[in-house]
């Protein structure tokens, strides 16, 4: 498996939730962001692209991103204006909020508007029919802009610990097979 960078969305993960989870029982690395409570989309971004850069093992062994949340805001932002994307092979974005929303938390509107260009690695996006953040027609739309392959999780809320995910095996199984994906590339 290549390395794997797990992106929570603003107010981090909890310790319940499935990135947290992954983190424990397969080693994944966390991406820790200075302050998850306004999260400054400039500030987020040079995080990214300073961790990928301090990994000396991706200049041959591109890593995957695991994003939940506004950390899938994060890959596309980070992807459109990054100079280091040849360091991911591929991202599973879990829940991506729609950040363009009318009532938008005043922390998160810094993400506006949302990139919509093409992502430059392999990408599966997992929507849930009943995300309280974000219209699974609307992120469908976003999420093919991106290029990313779709994958509708059904009504599971927002995909997080309050999904009742536990360790989301489901969601493993789509990163082994985009890892399987990508070695073939």
């Amino acid at each position: 498996m290549r390395p794997v960078y797990l992106l929570p969305g603003w107010q981090d993960s909890s310790p319940d939730h499935w990135q947290s989870r992954w983190e424990r029982l397969h080693g994944d690395t966390r991406v820790v962001q200075a302050d998850w409570w306004w999260p400054r989309r400039g500030d987020w971004m040079a995080r990214l692209d300073e961790t990928l850069l301090a990994d000396e093992r991706l200049a041959d062994t591109p890593a995957l991103l695991v994003a939940h949340s506004l950390g899938c805001q994060l890959v596309a932002c980070w992807a459109a204006h990054s100079q280091h994307t040849a360091r991911v092979a591929g991202a599973l974005l879990v829940a991506p909020p729609d950040t363009e929303r009318a009532d938008l938390p005043p922390q998160l509107h810094g993400w506006s508007p949302m990139p919509r260009g093409r992502l430059p690695f392999p990408a599966v996006a997992v929507l849930s029919r009943d995300d309280p953040f974000a219209d699974i027609e609307r992120m469908a739309e976003v999420a093919g802009r991106w290029g990313a392959r779709l994958v509708d999780a059904g009504a599971r809320g927002h995909l997080n610990a309050a999904s009742g995910l536990g360790d989301w095996p489901e969601g493993r199984s789509l990163l082994l097979t985009l890892n399987e994906g990508v070695r073939s590339l």
